[in-house]
């Protein structure tokens, strides 16, 4: 039996994310185990969840999923580049993995693995340096400097999901990892686009119908399953969860900051002068997209400005990030997953935390990642509708399903 992993986010779990995992297994075979890496509460774009990690993690195991495994939030909200570092050397660690199936607008893998030698090369470096240098954004720079090097191959950088693959490329190659990449061609809605397509829509507009009220129009491109899930925590007034449900306490954070606090966030820009822009931005800020707006440059994204936001909020510096992941967590499994788990007792390269009380038992540096993780977790709890009390990370077990 082979075993794909798949990095993801499910941010909720809709149909385009089922398809993906029901591709693979008819890629792979019928019985191919898939093992899931999912970020926990917050996401890459600086945000919460909209529902928590382990319900999303339950909507993954009805959709396909055999296993769930964590991507702590010093990875899950980091730059496309930390976050594939992390959430492959977690499926790397697993010791079960040998497959990593993504999906990419291209379905490219050769124009895929070229892009990513290219900007594994001094001479990208060097490039990209002086790209920077004169004021130009990280994406655009990147990408030019890449064509400089191997011209039209270059042109997949110019997509969000092929960026992301890309990424996920250079991480097995610096890794020596043997695990196989399959790149999937994406369906339906591009990423991020506000308009359906082909009976799919993209995760981002989903989110948008969720806000707004539309959960019907919404159940359209969800599985059932998700939707019954998602209407059962928005009655319970966990969902939809959003940093805008605590947006006074995440100012009250940023106005106490100066310029070294914020050079300690990751990607923090301090040799650029972000640091003073920050500071600047947050006077006269009464939002946090306001802050954003006032902050953000053609230099500065709004992604990577929103993610600085949600590292302040949760008290974490870019120190708090070890170089890799010190521990396999586990957020839900069903059967086929539980011998899965059994299989990594025996190969995994990290411990495999089933239940929250074992880390308790880890090294120190592990224990003290976890131990920021359940102050993630507590912080969430406030960006629900309805504010939820502390401590459910160390009293929460994983998702367990029979099937």
């Amino acid at each position: 039996m082979q075993v794909a992993g798949i990095v993801a986010e499910y941010n909720p779990f809709h149909l385009g994310h089922g398809w993906h995992i029901a591709e693979t297994r008819r890629l792979l075979g019928g019985d191919a185990g898939i093992v899931c890496v999912m970020s926990g509460n917050f996401v890459q774009r600086g945000e919460a969840a909209a529902m928590d990690k382990r319900r999303r993690a339950e909507c993954a195991l009805l959709g396909g999923a055999d296993l769930v495994l964590e991507l702590p939030t010093v990875w899950a909200a980091a730059s496309a580049e930390s976050f594939a570092q992390g959430a492959v050397a977690l499926l790397a660690a697993t010791g079960v993995v040998d497959v990593l199936s993504f999906g990419c607008e291209s379905g490219d893998a050769a124009a895929l693995s070229a892009a990513a030698d290219c900007l594994l090369t001094d001479a990208h470096r060097d490039l990209l340096r002086e790209d920077l240098a004169r004021g130009v954004s990280f994406p655009v720079a990147r990408q030019t400097a890449a064509e400089r090097l191997i011209g039209p191959a270059a042109s997949c950088l110019s997509t969000p999901n092929n960026n992301l693959a890309v990424e996920y490329l250079k991480a097995l190659k610096l890794l020596r990892s043997p695990i196989a990449p399959l790149a999937v061609a994406r369906v339906g809605a591009g990423h991020d686009a506000a308009a359906p397509a082909d009976g799919f829509a993209s995760a981002s507009a989903v989110r948008a119908m969720l806000k707004d009220g539309r959960w019907e129009e919404a159940g359209r491109y969800l599985p059932p399953s998700t939707l019954a899930l998602l209407s059962r925590e928005a009655e319970q007034g966990r969902c939809p969860a959003g940093l805008e449900q605590c947006e006074r306490a995440v100012l009250a954070r940023l106005r106490t900051m100066d310029e070294a606090d914020f050079a300690a966030l990751p990607d923090s820009g301090a040799a650029e002068g972000l640091p003073h822009r920050l500071t600047e931005a947050v006077k006269a800020s009464c939002s946090i997209e306001a802050f954003c707006a006032a902050a953000k440059t053609k230099r500065y994204t709004h992604a990577r400005i929103r993610r600085l936001v949600l590292w302040a909020f949760l008290g974490l510096t870019a120190a708090d990030r070890p170089a890799s992941p010190p521990y396999l967590r586990v957020l839900g499994f069903n059967r086929r997953g539980q011998a899965l788990l059994r299989n990594m007792e025996k190969c995994a390269a990290l411990p495999i935390l089933v239940k929250s009380a074992h880390a308790r038992r880890l090294p120190r540096p592990a224990r003290q990642l976890f131990e920021l993780e359940a102050r993630c977790t507590d912080l969430y709890a406030l960006c629900s509708p309805l504010p939820r009390p502390c401590g459910l990370e160390w009293t929460t077990g994983p998702v367990i399903l029979d099937m």
